[in-house]
């Protein structure tokens, strides 16, 4: 029952750890840009949308679908890029095992 019971406190310790990894997450922020910097996107790690910047130039009423490009753009990087940083601070938790592809922590 000794080893039941390290089990679980490890277990406790490892929510406990991803409680905090979700509240980080909430606090980092990532930026996409494109147009060379003409829309910027922020995102938090988590994945949700923090603001979204457009350089006034691009504001032409016959050049909407350009702008809308560039934001669907943008926001693809920043997606990414929280992806990576979510992924980067999975790994500190969980001390680099490499979960199968799909699987997230808690299960």
């Amino acid at each position: 029952m000794k080893n039941l019971g390290q089990m679980l406190k490890q277990a406790q310790q490892m929510q406990e750890k991803m409680a905090e990894m979700q509240r980080a997450l909430d606090l980092i922020e990532v930026e996409g840009h494109s147009g060379g910097g003409l829309v910027t996107v922020r995102m938090s790690a988590k994945g949700d949308l923090v603001g979204v910047s457009i350089d006034p130039t691009l504001m032409k009423p016959d050049e909407v679908e350009i702008l809308e490009d560039l934001i669907k753009a943008a926001h693809h990087e920043a997606r990414g890029k929280a992806q990576e940083r979510s992924q980067e601070e999975m790994k500190k938790i969980t001390g680099g095992l490499n979960l199968p592809e799909g699987m997230q922590l808690p299960f």
